[in-house]
């Protein structure tokens, strides 16, 4: 018993050696927005979050951080919902590194997998080069955050309000297994910056029907002066497999696949201008395709990243060209303008549009505005107010739809 206290003692006395100096911080994150979206009808969205979190040091060569969440809010009924955000143990040795728990993944073109994922990443950084290898597990995320929709069963899951009484079943994000091997060059020959990366994902769901995938994913950049021109693309290749009735009219996963493939690519610049404060114009064209024949499908990325404030559509049989111009005009305060330009790339992949109107056959959805202020009057407060509309009358998919418009006030604020 003595010796029991004693190691127990010993091991209060060289904590703070191992762990280091704790950092702990709370935030408050409040979010509000109203607009109107189907014509006719207005809605209002509030939520808070409270986020405490906490940092240390874990001898000399890795650290700890852990934040987690409760949200409450209103929309058309009261929610409320805990999460686990970004919770990782962080480690260093010389030139290699490894990342152990939940956090921020983000592949090259960063809207194929992008987000808080569980897991582990492994990197090793020498002059040719910085090499990583990661694997992650989805099944544990919230569905809303990590918005993963890449198959039907998804996406009504994602639709499914969060029941407590079933909260293991509506809760939780499909179940995904995720690997990636990448290689990132700041420099290459002194010219190109470049980041490449295979990226597959194995599915796990009950839901009948499978969709396993892989991505072979690059993209370059080679700064000019002011100037940084950047190309990037995507192969992907896919098996799904389908349902098909059994002998006694029920359904099951057929043990063949089709096998498809599709494909994705972007194309830019970004300028920072000659001004007396900060400011960037940037231009971006990005294109997935569509459905071709039984082969050459729908590109469909693992997380669906929303384009467009208002519009908020995922990269899958899609062309978005936008135009971006962010300024910081002094240290408090900033501002942000956005203009896009959205095309459909077939006209049988189903997307949750928010316009209301007669549909028809055409490519041409239309255009969308989105200015955003950013405050920031101490360091512990930061406010930001938004606003815009999306003008499906600039495009001819949609006739005589009014347009959709939103404002949204968004207050973080640091209370320790």
């Amino acid at each position: 018993m003595k010796k029991t206290r004693f190691g127990f003692l010993l091991l209060l006395l060289l904590l703070p050696v191992l762990l280091g100096a704790v950092d702990f911080g709370l935030l408050l994150n409040q979010y509000g927005e109203f607009g109107n979206f189907s014509g006719d009808d207005y809605f209002f969205e509030y939520n808070a979050s409270l986020v405490p979190r906490v940092s240390l040091l874990v001898g000399d060569a890795g650290s700890f951080f852990a934040s987690a969440s409760m949200t409450i809010g209103y929309r058309d009924e009261f929610f409320y919902y805990p999460e686990l955000l970004r919770t990782e143990l962080s480690l260093t040795f010389d030139q290699m590194g490894l990342k152990i728990g939940r956090f921020l993944y983000s592949d090259p073109l960063s809207y194929i997998a992008e987000g808080l994922f569980d897991g582990l990443n492994f990197t090793h950084t020498s002059s040719a080069g910085k090499f990583g290898f990661g694997a992650w597990y989805t099944g544990f995320l919230y569905k809303k955050n990590v918005n993963i929709t890449m198959t039907e069963g998804d996406q009504a899951l994602y639709a499914t309000p969060l029941d407590y009484g079933e909260f293991f079943d509506t809760y939780f994000a499909p179940r995904r297994l995720i690997a990636s091997l990448n290689w990132d060059h700041p420099s290459v020959g002194e010219i190109l910056r470049v980041n490449t990366a295979i990226l597959g994902q194995i599915d796990f769901t009950k839901a009948e029907g499978r969709y396993h995938n892989q991505y072979f994913i690059f993209k370059v950049g080679v700064p000019v002066d002011r100037f940084l021109f950047e190309l990037g693309g995507s192969v992907e290749a896919a098996q799904r497999y389908k349902i098909v009735p059994n002998d006694d009219g029920t359904l099951k996963t057929d043990t063949n696949f089709d096998f498809e493939l599709a494909f994705s690519a972007e194309l830019g610049f970004s300028w920072s201008l000659p001004a007396s404060f900060n400011s960037k114009l940037s231009f971006t064209g990005r294109y997935s395709s569509g459905v071709l024949n039984d082969t050459l499908r729908e590109f469909v990325p693992i997380t669906s990243k929303s384009y467009g404030e208002i519009f908020g559509v995922k990269m899958t049989a899609l062309s978005v060209i936008t135009l971006d111009y962010t300024a910081r005009i002094i240290d408090s305060f900033g501002v942000n303008f956005t203009t896009s330009y959205f095309i459909r790339n077939d006209k049988v992949t189903l997307h949750n549009y928010p316009v209301s109107g007669d549909v028809t056959d055409n490519y041409f959805l239309g255009g969308e505005l989105y200015g955003k202020l950013i405050w920031s009057p101490v360091s512990d407060l930061q406010i930001r107010f938004g606003g815009g509309a999306f003008l499906p009358a600039l495009g001819n998919v949609w006739s005589g739809a009014k347009s959709p418009w939103k404002m949204d006030l968004t207050a973080i604020f640091a209370i320790f």
